[in-house]
């Protein structure tokens, strides 16, 4: 990754995107169903696109949501529709398109009192709460957010009644009849005008940010933080959880100060990330460079991205920590202070996340359960306890309540975020002292992910490649252990390729939206030892996908 000269510096240097034009575009945009990157496409995390490139428009949301009340019908799925936005410019938008579709199709929709913005995990769960011990009438959601993207971006999300992100099955049926109503000029949509679906029956105003916030007493230990008397710092980088953060501080007596409470759908109050983009990446150094310069300000502070589904821990012994060290950290601690977990409740990680965790959990007993990339992946174990924790290297987690029931089946920012005030509350070290004491134990770790360009073969080739198709026999000038094309946790094809060395290992998948492929590396030697997985990788990648 080549690495912007504006990187970290601030984002009002330079002219604001055009909200008007972006807005008017939404609506007079009509996307081509012809054109592949102008259809629905389910990502990794639902459909994300932007209405100046017609790949996120008034059609796309129509579609889409009629596709699920045509899911939710099929399915039998009849109790109550959540709904949140985030605060990004397409997503207000987007939502009132959404209301006229469910009006319309008569879907119970529990909308946020007073238009207020509801991060992902609150959707999550509300729907798990919901359905709490029941067998039908099931409710389900949609969070309309690109997470941390440009300001530029638009996203639209499913949430089905287990309240995490939609599987690839049933993300690929809302995505194929979506397409179809692109295809037909939206016939078969159904559509109320937003002024009477504001006002139907059928839509209910919902404060989804008390019964939240009262909750999470469950999950976090809340008391050890109020009495250590922590001095906390809390950056909502603009997001949904703008006016989330000073109802916990009161509601728990929390010494904490919300550094930013700006709401402003540039995002001109950010640094740009390393590419001089604005991204509200609460892993990025660049884009968290404001956080990171008031770190001796507090004994420990954190934020969160647009939609709060990611965490970013700033800590005074290491400044921003990188998400591979503070899931490490998570584990390690939580694995010794939630007694009433089940034993039998594994451990979740994305497999091109740090070994650093598998050393961690090998250490206190656990079962390592690896999954591919996506946080679709750990729903199911969330949902049925079979898991305890679910993380990602992208700074998305979650955990189970202290009692091992599940909290939320989707990534969750603001758990993680306090939990590092309660971990330097209980143990008197902050997360970043006690990742430096696994580095002691477990040997230090060098991770990095770098990109490289493939063109649209290339990159089916990566996707499906097998393992015989790798002919070298060393990495980086150790014997080759292994060579992965599916998880190791639950057998499901990674998209590409994995292979590991006594000490180190790199993964290769194809970008899902760019013509790249990523390669993630680690090496518990050297940097020079990275440097070396790494360019051997993009050779042995590239003779494979030739």
């Amino acid at each position: 990754m080549s690495l912007s000269p504006l990187a970290g510096q601030p984002a009002a240097q330079q002219p604001p995107i055009d909200l008007d034009k972006l807005i008017a575009a939404y609506y007079d945009q009509k996307p081509d169903p012809a054109v592949a990157a102008q259809k629905v496409i389910f990502g990794t995390s639902g459909h994300r696109g932007s209405s100046l490139d017609s790949s996120f428009n008034e059609n796309h949301i129509l579609a889409i949501t009629q596709a699920i009340c045509d899911y939710r019908g099929k399915q039998n799925i009849n109790g109550p529709l959540y709904i949140g936005i985030d605060t990004h410019a397409l997503s207000e938008p987007a939502y009132r398109t959404a209301l006229e579709v469910l009006a319309a199709n008569g879907v119970e929709t529990m909308v946020a009192a007073d238009g207020e913005y509801t991060p992902t995990p609150v959707i999550s769960h509300a729907i798990l709460i919901y359905n709490r011990g029941r067998k039908d009438g099931l409710a389900d959601g949609i969070v309309i957010t690109p997470s941390h993207n440009p300001p530029r971006d638009g996203g639209f999300k499913y949430n089905p009644p287990n309240g995490g992100p939609s599987s690839t099955e049933v993300s690929n049926i809302i995505q194929a009849q979506a397409n179809e109503y692109l295809k037909a000029n939206l016939s078969g949509v159904k559509r109320t005008p937003y002024e009477q679906a504001a006002k139907a029956a059928t839509t209910h105003s919902y404060d989804y940010k008390p019964n939240y916030i009262s909750d999470l007493t469950s999950i976090v230990n809340l008391e050890a933080i109020r009495s250590s008397g922590l001095r906390l710092g809390a950056d909502p980088l603009g997001g949904a959880g703008v006016h989330y953060w000073q109802p916990i501080a009161e509601r728990y007596r929390l010494d904490m100060t919300i550094v930013n409470t700006k709401v402003d759908k540039t995002f001109s109050f950010m640094t740009l990330d390393w590419d001089g983009q604005i991204r509200m990446d609460p892993s990025s150094p660049y884009a968290m460079r404001s956080l990171i310069g008031m770190k001796d300000k507090f004994d420990i502070s954190f934020a969160c991205d647009t939609d709060h589904d990611r965490h970013g821990i700033v800590t005074r012994s290491a400044g921003l920590l990188p998400p591979n060290h503070y899931l490490a950290v998570m584990i390690q601690y939580l694995l010794q202070h939630r007694p009433d977990w089940k034993p039998s409740a594994a451990i979740s990680k994305t497999l091109v996340s740090s070994q650093m965790i598998d050393r961690v959990v090998k250490k206190l007993g656990r079962k390592l359960y690896e999954v591919p990339v996506g946080f679709k992946w750990f729903v199911d174990g969330l949902y049925d306890g079979s898991l305890c924790l679910g993380g990602e290297e992208s700074a998305g987690a979650i955990f189970s309540r202290m009692n091992g029931d599940v909290w939320t089946t989707d990534k969750d920012g603001i758990v993680p975020a306090l939990l590092s005030a309660e971990i330097m509350a209980v143990t008197g070290k902050d997360p970043g002292e006690i990742y430096n004491d696994l580095t002691k134990e477990f040997g230090e770790s060098h991770y990095s992910r770098i990109e490289a360009p493939a063109n649209a073969d290339q990159k089916s080739k990566l996707s499906k490649l097998a393992p015989s198709a790798i002919t070298t026999k060393e990495l980086a000038g150790e014997k080759i252990t292994q060579i992965l094309s599916n998880a190791p946790g639950n057998n499901a094809p990674i998209g590409g390729i994995k292979i590991e060395s006594e000490h180190g290992w790199f993964a290769a998948r194809p970008s899902g939206t760019e013509d790249i492929y990523k390669i993630y590396g680690e090496s518990f030697k050297s940097e020079a030892h990275l440097k070396q997985i790494l360019d051997e990788a993009q050779t042995i990648v590239t003779a494979a996908i030739r």
